[in-house]
């Protein structure tokens, strides 16, 4: 080998290592399925329900959400079973109020309300960079303590790649409602589409958001948002920031959809579907919801989500 080629050679052994360390994978256990990139996790999927904190009610046993989540550089961007809110899970989703069969209808979200959850079913499909798994929301209209009845069939594709420095996280959900009755879901302050918690260290010193219309924590809470942006400490390296920015497809029923936000200093976040008007899933009928997750190291500001956005919206 000549000693002009071996610069060559070692660009190019550089670029082969580098293309190692970005590569994401799928790492598979009876509990969790769990992207991975390189040797950093992305997020983790739960099959198996995850108990609550030791003495708290097991009712808020649950299965079928996604934590930890994680920036780039490793550390956790999302948080689990407030003391607050114990029903929170990282990133998941369930519908709040609803009307089924004439009269007030079950709660998938409030699990301490006994009327009804969302639960793991199965896996469909996994592939090197993400997974399609089945979920139920499913109603106890006999009781809790009877079989609860499956009315929302839900298939979940979630799929992770590093882009441009960004673990990009799509996120797919079809819902069918598979009873004999209409789901109504009146008009209401939050519910449906995708939520997220934030690490339980953020605080309003620490932490806030930023929405595609250059709203914060204190004035966001019930406006309209293409995208919505995180950030505050990561949980792994508390000094180190990250951004959690989560984009709403156009394609959405209601897009681009109002928000739910707190201003009381802790992050929490909910794309709302029927915050403003009320909708519906006919029996037999199927609806889509899509979003995508954008998660950099760093505070990232509206310029670079909004492309971020732009991107998201040509490639889908």
């Amino acid at each position: 080998m000549s000693l002009r080629s071996f610069p060559v050679l070692l660009l190019a052994l550089t670029l082969l290592s580098t293309q190692a360390a970005d590569r994401v994978s799928l790492k598979r256990t009876k509990k969790a399925l769990t992207l991975m990139r390189g040797k950093i996790p992305i997020l983790t999927y739960h099959v198996a329900a995850v108990p609550p904190p030791k003495g708290v009610d097991r009712v808020f046993d649950r299965s079928g959400f996604i934590h930890p989540m994680h920036a780039p550089a490793g550390g956790v961007v999302t948080g689990i079973h407030p003391d607050d809110h114990y029903h929170h899970l990282g990133l998941w989703h369930a519908w709040v109020k609803t009307e089924y069969n004439g009269k007030k209808g079950p709660d998938f979200w409030n699990l301490n309300a006994r009327t009804g959850r969302v639960r793991h079913a199965g896996i469909k499909a996994v592939r090197a960079a993400g997974f399609t798994v089945a979920q139920e929301q499913v109603a106890y209209l006999d009781g809790p303590d009877v079989e609860p009845t499956v009315i929302l069939a839900e298939t979940l594709a979630v799929d992770a790649a590093f882009v441009k420095g960004a673990n990009v996280i799509d996120y797919v959900l079809a819902q069918k409602n598979v009873s004999l009755k209409p789901l109504i879901f009146p008009a209401y302050r939050y519910g449906g589409g995708i939520a997220y918690r934030g690490p339980l260290s953020w605080n309003k010193t620490n932490s806030d958001y930023l929405t595609s219309k250059g709203l914060n924590r204190t004035n966001s809470h019930t406006s309209r948002a293409r995208w919505v942006a995180m950030f505050g400490p990561t949980e792994k390296d508390g000094d180190k920031t990250a951004t959690v920015a989560i984009l709403c497809h156009p394609k959405n029923h209601d897009a681009p959809q109002h928000i739910r936000t707190w201003d009381n200093g802790k992050v929490f976040f909910n794309y709302v579907p029927i915050q403003e008007t009320a909708w519906s899933i006919k029996p037999g009928e199927t609806v889509t919801l899509r979003y995508r997750l954008v998660i950099l190291d760093g505070q990232v500001g509206a310029k670079t989500l909004e492309a971020r956005w732009k991107t998201y919206t040509k490639q889908n």
